[in-house]
């Protein structure tokens, strides 16, 4: 096992107790770029090597004076590109963009200040605009537990690099699932919090009402501490919950339908799990989430704002965009303002409902994707990538949509094709959230 495929907490041991250095943690990941990312189907678009050196080399430098470090110390961490990084640029996995980033992004400097060592730029979906994780520009990366088959999108780069040992962990966004879907696929932990915990400022929007900025790693606790980072806060250890008495929800519509068979035995052997644990699994109808096809109507708040954001530029260089991408975003020039005024009311009422709802139970369950990663021919066909697009991000958006935080975390037997156990939870809960993902992680089987 390659020294970035320990978790975090693991990996800060062993540079403090002097096992490795961040020189040579970094070193790991930019061999295993050079000899394992292939120019046709690139995991990283841009590798940031020399300064990712100094950085780990200043990392050394302080560790070995016995200056106080931070949490993330010498820790190689990718950034999905649409984050700004200062000089570098923000191209968000299309052709289009040619000036550099003048500053970091909020969260770049947040990393920066906490120690991590910057690795580059990784792959997405253009402009983060779907679940699957293809891009015709920079190649679509293998996925890394099934050959063959999607990363998940739209942050594949991302998750590829960490389950690759690229990185050690990598920070992705989430407008639908981006950061939960490939987490499922490449059999780690995504965590989606609640959408003003982090601030999105130097990020390339796709959605103002509905981009949230989130982690993908090996754990939960792993996802706990860069969350911590990126939310301004000090670290601390995730308080230990005992699930005994705790109230999940399982809703027997929406989120079960259309679930493959590897899918539905791996949900159900999860949920056997936390029973034989103590927990009271409570499987009931959701009505509320049947409503949420209303504000996906004609492209939803996606659409719209994507078409805000974009509507000069698919003017002067309309043709340079992928072609599935600008079909989605060009579906906003239908919506009126008043249309979009009318989703942005329904969707306040939801989000109260919702906090209603969910105040009667610790978290909800469900599969994270109710099918397993498609191979990559089977999403060859526009109409079959429409409908299996569309399939991948309907159960994660529900946490956008909703506004709540979620968290993906793998739950498929080793002779599996790759699938995730998400738990949803409150708005402004994040920390309650992550500590009960911490005692159901527990209680499946590592997948690598």
């Amino acid at each position: 096992m390659t020294s970035t495929a320990l978790t975090l907490q693991t990996l800060l041991a062993g540079l403090d107790d002097g096992r490795w250095q961040a020189t040579g943690l970094l070193e790991d990941c930019l061999t295993r770029i050079r000899n394992g990312d292939n120019p046709a189907a690139r995991v990283y678009t841009r590798c940031f090597d020399q300064t990712a050196r100094a950085e780990a080399v200043a990392s050394d430098s302080l560790r070995a004076a016995g200056v106080p470090l931070g949490e993330l110390a010498g820790l190689p961490i990718a950034l999905k590109a649409l984050f700004d990084v200062s000089g570098e640029i923000t191209h968000a996995g299309s052709q289009g963009w040619q000036a550099p980033a003048q500053q970091d992004a909020v969260i770049v400097s947040r990393l920066r200040r906490a120690g991590a060592v910057i690795t580059g730029h990784t792959n997405m979906t253009e402009f983060a605009y779907s679940g699957l994780g293809l891009n015709p520009h920079y190649g679509t990366p293998d996925n890394p537990l099934a050959p063959g088959h999607i990363p998940g999108g739209s942050s594949s780069g991302a998750a590829v690099a960490v389950a690759r040992g690229m990185a050690a962990a990598a920070i992705g966004t989430d407008t639908g699932g981006s950061v939960r879907i490939p987490a499922a696929f490449c059999g780690l932990v995504g965590f989606k919090p609640s959408q003003r915990r982090i601030p999105r400022d130097g990020t390339f929007a796709l959605s103002d009402s509905l981009d949230s900025i989130g982690p993908i790693a090996r754990s939960v606790a792993c996802c706990a501490r860069l969350d911590a980072v990126l939310s301004g806060q000090t670290a601390a250890a995730l308080a230990p919950i005992d699930l005994k008495g705790r109230r999940f929800l399982v809703s027997t519509d929406y989120l079960l339908d259309d679930m493959d068979r590897t899918v539905a035995r791996a949900f159900d052997r999860s949920l056997r799990r936390l029973r034989a644990a103590g927990a009271i699994i409570v499987e009931a109808p959701a009505p509320l989430l049947k409503s949420l096809s209303a504000l996906l109507e004609g492209g939803g708040l996606t659409a719209a704002e994507s078409y805000h954001i974009h509507r000069h530029t698919l003017a002067s260089h309309g043709d340079r965009y992928d072609p599935r991408v600008r079909a989605r975003i060009e579906r906003g020039a239908a919506l009126s303002a008043a249309d979009y005024i009318e989703l942005c009311r329904r969707r306040t009422d939801q989000k109260q409902q919702a906090d209603q709802w969910l105040r009667e139970f610790d978290g909800l369950l469900a599969p994270t994707v109710p099918i397993v990663p498609p191979r990559l021919e089977e999403v060859a066909a526009d109409e079959d990538y429409g409908r299996l697009n569309m399939l991948a991000l309907r159960n994660p958006s529900v946490a956008n949509l909703l506004d709540l935080c979620a968290i993906s975390m793998p739950n498929h037997a080793h002779d599996e094709l790759p699938s995730g156990l998400m738990l949803v939870g409150r708005n402004g809960h994040d920390r309650s959230l992550l500590s009960q993902a911490a005692a159901v992680e527990a209680l499946m089987e590592p997948p690598w």
